[in-house]
């Protein structure tokens, strides 16, 4: 519902915007009580829609995607019988829905591209593949340096190096140049940004905390806090006053644990908000005192993973906030550097620059991972 009222929101600016769905269990068409599919559809002035099918759009859009991986993995020499545990990657089909928003975006026909996506846990599954797959990619298969870490922040300064040629390119740099195209996109922080929905119930906070430390674990850019589903104060109903405290409290402990971040409190609707006349009283009431440019502006809370020079070392910091730090595990290795927090591990390629460097301290303090990396045996590579 919150996708859809931005979506319409951003379109009574007149601007032309595009609502997806990644969600498979799409309920776009009952918001806008009309049939919404694989197809973009006109969902109003300036605004369509469409819900992503992954399967179709591999079949479609990117047809020579799979056959390009099958024939890298022929020329790996992986034998058929085994590329199966190659190709049936978990969660692989949520990539091309991936790889569509990022084609959507360069064709240029939308000034605003809303997605709306999947619970939690699938949608962190669907954003942490691009990364992983490239990750797997430079394991199995021999491709230049070049093409893959030159988008590093460290290689970018004092590299200059400039992309190759696509047409030079072969198939396993191609397919890796798809994924760079879907995290630079997802990642820019001055361009793309994500907002989390929760209620204010104990389990949904500590799930939203998980989720915000997740992200940013991941390094995507979380700008804004939706609290839905808000009961009003009704002092002569016991009822709805016990579960209006029980909010509250839960409210303020959000406020509390995510200072810098804006938040959005969005009350309890007695009926379902569908159609577009509700779905337009639902901006009256929710958005007529907001300036619209703030809601869509991405809004800069602050880095999550930056280099810095100390001295002779680098440090690598990333922001990790809501855990204990003993369950956080870092692990060093030639070209990158695994840090485990809670139930997530994440790989994170060095830079050209920084490859052979050994992790020579970590420290964790106020939400904030520090890891201090010294130069290996043949030095930095600047």
């Amino acid at each position: 519902m919150i996708s859809s009222a931005h979506a319409l929101a951003s379109a009574s600016e007149g601007k032309k915007t595009l609502l997806v769905s990644t969600d498979m269990a799409h309920n776009l068409g009952d918001f806008f009580e009309m049939n919404v599919g694989s197809e973009i559809v006109h969902a109003g002035d300036y605004l369509d829609a469409v819900e992503l099918d992954p399967d179709l759009i591999m079949q479609h859009d990117f047809p020579d995607f799979m056959n390009s991986w099958q024939g890298i993995l022929n020329s790996a020499g992986v034998k058929p019988s085994e590329q199966d545990q190659f190709t049936v990657v978990p969660g692989l089909e949520s990539l091309f829905s991936l790889m569509k928003i990022t084609q959507l975006d360069e064709e240029g026909n939308y000034d605003r591209i809303i997605v709306d996506c999947a619970p939690t846990g699938e949608t962190l599954s669907m954003l942490k593949l691009p990364e992983l797959l490239s990750w797997y990619m430079e394991k199995l298969f021999p491709v230049g340096k070049v093409a893959f870490r030159i988008l590093s922040p460290i290689t970018k300064t004092f590299m200059k190096v400039e992309m190759p040629d696509q047409d030079a390119m072969n198939d396993t740099q191609r397919i890796y140049l798809s994924l760079m195209k879907v995290q630079n996109l997802l990642k820019d922080r001055d361009k793309t940004s994500i907002r989390i929905v929760c209620t204010p119930e104990k389990m949904v906070v500590e799930e939203t905390k998980r989720s915000y430390m997740y992200l940013n674990l991941y390094h995507y850019h979380v700008d804004g806090i939706y609290v839905n589903r808000i009961i009003p104060r009704l002092e002569d109903n016991d009822f709805f006053m016990k579960w209006y405290n029980i909010q509250n409290n839960y409210i303020t402990e959000l406020e509390n644990v995510f200072t810098g971040i804006p938040m959005m409190k969005l009350r309890w609707y007695p009926k379902e908000v569908r159609g577009l006349d509700a779905l337009r009283e639902f901006c009256r009431e929710n958005f007529q005192d907001t300036n619209l440019k703030d809601i869509f502006s991405v809004r800069n809370t602050g880095e999550t993973e930056t280099y810095t020079r100390q001295g002779d070392d680098y440090c690598l910091s990333l922001s990790i906030p809501f855990i204990d730090k003993d369950e956080i595990e870092v692990t060093g290795h030639d070209m990158d550097i695994s840090v485990r927090a809670g139930k997530q591990n994440r790989v994170i390629p060095l830079p050209y620059t920084l490859t052979g460097s050994i992790v020579k301290d970590t420290e964790y303090k106020d939400g904030k991972l520090n890891i201090i990396l010294s130069a290996g045996k043949e030095g930095f590579r600047i």
